[in-house]
């Protein structure tokens, strides 16, 4: 129950809920035990009445008003079992709710270092299933234990003034049924784990499958993936049955043991009305519904153990994730004022992941409302320059100042607010082309969006839709082409008006005719604002007013497009060749 302990905080901030549910729970089982006493009044009215000869008239007076006793305290107890139900298990959607809710902000606090440790279908796995069988726990189970324990508290207080020694004998069972319970609960503990593992596997693996369904048909391996899929979900299969067959315990031991009370309340109770020890054998009878009565509580015991277990191994996976400290923290509460100043002093950056070294030394400077212009070969860096600008990862060593202040002094918020990032990756959501554009600013109108579409030379594209801007978006903007998506994404970035423009080979997937549109167009609404842009085309980096090539993580050429043109090196090399390929291909 260690684990389960996280949720005492939500237990106490529900607690009216509770001890209203628990008094009701209590009042609910004292009016349904009515029913054992007005049996056992039933059967004393008929034995006196063949005793005393009573009149008829009189009979059916006596068991007419025991019957409505019974009826009018089984319709209460219903009304107070319903309301029972709504408040305990009511509590249990709130918790739900609550736990849903930290785990996604903790989910959003952690760094990329995290996702790149842990796959997205475990991850849901553990905000949907697991969730799910932590309310079980706070709802069904806690509301059946405390009904358990209402009931055979009441009832056994019942029994012992009844007949203290016929109630020695129906309890009897009990202490066996309590070590089975123990014996079972360990072994159940233990099988949940796994099953709830296999589940993640599972959720994995077709979370994948269905986002790289177009790489599976194309490669025609959709046999094979199917055939991965049958094995894992056999394997899953297998151990939620051997779960299953340690649960299937419980049921029929619970009918037995309760059987055999009822042999012995039959037998005892028997010998104890022919030796004169009871009075009435209307005492066994309530003995019987007694016994009854507490054949679905204790039967649940088991149940409510299996729930718990289940709950414990589901909490614990969660706590993994909970208790994991963000990285990435906001170190200054306050407003921190953005310009656009950008510097690295002798900055050093290894990824946790891989231990890469990324960066080994950089240093520059950009000042308010000028560009930087970064090239390099595939793995020299570039892409780490901007995750290191938005605060994606801290440096290992060096500095990173933005507007003379180190930039894990800065506010956190106000930094990424500052800043329209276009990754090289562009991800859109599965939602209309509008709304996909306002994510970058909320409050923005229509007009707006329009206008941050046409500087992203994409306008012309989305009226062509038949919805235009409501249309809606397949998974990661599949409904878009690879260009599209690109100029979607620049629209996004560009509609807030950032102070600091961050461009990570975003022109990749369009023409130079439309690049150069674009690129005329940032400048234009870039004016006062920092830009950086990666690129391996010349035509993107050629107006900035500082380039950078980088090699291996190091600053191997610095310095203006003029300049670099006329220096043997990367730059020099790379522009000789897009020259070349383009005067081979004119437009």
């Amino acid at each position: 129950m260690k684990e389960l302990q996280h949720l005492n905080k939500y237990f106490y901030k529900y607690k009216t809920h509770l001890v209203i549910g628990i008094v009701i729970t209590i009042v609910a089982r004292i009016f349904l035990l009515f029913t054992p006493r007005y049996v056992k009044k039933i059967f004393v009215i008929i034995e006196n009445a063949f005793k005393n000869n009573a009149t008829e008239a009189a009979v059916k007076a006596d068991l007419t008003e025991a019957i409505l006793y019974i009826i009018g305290a089984a319709v209460v107890g219903g009304i107070l079992t319903f309301f029972m139900r709504q408040t305990i298990i009511n509590v249990s959607r709130y918790i739900e709710y609550d736990l849903k809710n930290e785990i996604y902000e903790q989910y959003q606090k952690l760094s990329l270092n995290f996702y790149k440790k842990n796959r997205t279908g475990d991850l849901m796995n553990r905000i949907t299933e697991d969730v799910g069988r932590v309310r079980m726990y706070a709802g069904p189970a806690i509301m059946y234990s405390i009904n358990t324990v209402a009931l055979f508290v009441i009832v056994i207080i019942y029994m012992v003034n009844a007949s203290p020694k016929l109630t020695l004998y129906t309890i009897l069972p009990l202490p066996i049924l309590s070590i089975i319970i123990y014996k079972l609960s360990k072994e159940i503990h233990k099988r949940s784990t796994i099953v709830q593992e296999y589940l993640s596997k599972l959720s994995t693996f077709t979370q994948e499958s269905f986002s790289g369904i177009s790489v599976i048909k194309a490669y025609g391996i959709e046999p094979q993936t199917a055939l991965n899929f049958n094995t894992l979900a056999k394997e899953s299969k297998d151990k939620q049955i051997d779960l299953n067959k340690v649960q299937a315990w419980f049921f029929p031991m619970m009918i037995l043991l309760i059987g055999t009370s009822n042999l012995l309340v039959i037998y005892v109770g028997g010998m104890q009305y022919i030796n004169g020890e009871i009075k009435s054998i209307g005492t066994i009878a309530e003995f019987i519904i007694y016994v009854n009565m507490l054949t679905w509580p204790v039967a649940t015991v088991g149940w409510v153990t299996s729930i718990v277990q289940q709950a414990e191994a589901s909490q614990k996976r969660i706590n993994e994730f909970l208790k994991i400290v963000p990285e990435i923290k906001n170190n200054n509460a306050n407003h921190s004022e953005i310009t656009g100043d950008v510097q690295f002093k002798d900055v050093n950056f290894t990824y946790d992941d891989t231990n890469i070294q990324a960066l080994k030394g950089i240093s520059f400077h950009i000042k308010p409302g000028d560009t930087l212009a970064i090239l390099g070969k595939t793995g020299s860096g570039k892409s780490t320059v901007l995750d290191l600008v938005g605060r994606l990862y801290d440096i290992d060593q060096g500095s990173i100042l933005i507007n003379d202040t180190e930039i894990a002094d800065l506010n956190l918020v106000d930094l990424r607010n500052n800043i329209g990032y276009v990754p090289q990756d562009a991800f859109l959501f599965s939602d209309s082309i509008k709304t996909n554009i306002k994510f970058g600013k909320h409050d923005a109108t229509d007009e707006d969006v329009i206008e941050a579409a046409k500087n992203a030379q994409v306008h012309k594209n989305i009226i062509k839709f038949n919805k235009g801007y409501d249309t809606i978006l397949g998974e990661r903007g599949i409904t878009l082409s690879g260009g599209q998506k690109q100029r979607v994404s620049i629209a996004r970035a560009i509609i807030k008006s950032p102070k600091i423009l961050l461009f990570d080979d975003c022109l990749s997937a369009v023409d130079t005719e439309t690049e150069e549109k674009i690129l005329n167009n940032i400048n234009k609404i870039s004016k006062g604002k920092t830009g950086i842009i990666v690129s391996h085309r010349i035509s993107a980096a050629k107006n900035a007013d500082k380039i950078i090539v980088l090699d291996h993580g190091k600053i191997v050429q610095e310095g203006t497009h003029d300049t670099l043109i006329n220096t043997d090196g990367y730059y020099k090399e790379l522009y000789l060749k897009q020259l070349s390929e383009n005067t081979a291909n004119p437009l």
